[in-house]
């Protein structure tokens, strides 16, 4: 984790964020239980992490001419998850894109800078979940 977060780093970002909306993949999970708006994942759904693009860290529909990171992923991480209030109000070009909480890879492996749970785990948090929730995530916790 660190304080000053920059695009391509692989460091979470530390500090407190919303909790924007949440998403699902809806071929393979329901749409689960939460105070939090709930989107169904498409397969053109996509994130752009492009510093020098207008749409920088922010949703796209691919394909997309700049980077981007497509949600609909076949190794599960993004089957379901959140959208974290990082670097978007405003966004600064650079300073990290699609930080999210999402599904934890099975096999322990580290995220990109996202926060990861396990699914149920990550059920049972968004159940309690509203639209006042934040995240706080603490350098060297």
């Amino acid at each position: 984790m660190k304080q000053d977060k920059v695009e391509g780093d692989g460091a979470t970002p530390a500090g407190v964020f919303a909790l924007r909306w949440v998403f699902y993949r809806p071929d393979r999970e329901t749409a689960p239980l939460t105070g939090l708006p709930v989107r169904a994942l498409t397969p053109t759904l996509g994130w752009c992490d492009d510093p020098a693009d207008p749409a920088y860290n922010r949703e796209v529909t691919l394909p997309y001419p700049a980077s981007a990171e497509s949600m609909w992923r076949d190794d599960g991480l993004y089957d379901l998850g959140v959208v974290l209030g990082h670097n978007d109000d405003p966004v600064v070009p650079g300073a990290g894109s699609a930080v999210f909480l999402h599904v934890a890879d099975p096999g322990g492996r580290p995220t990109a800078g996202c926060v990861a749970l396990a699914l149920a785990d990550l059920r049972a948090l968004l159940a309690v979940c509203g639209p006042a929730t934040v995240l706080e995530i603490r350098a060297g916790a």
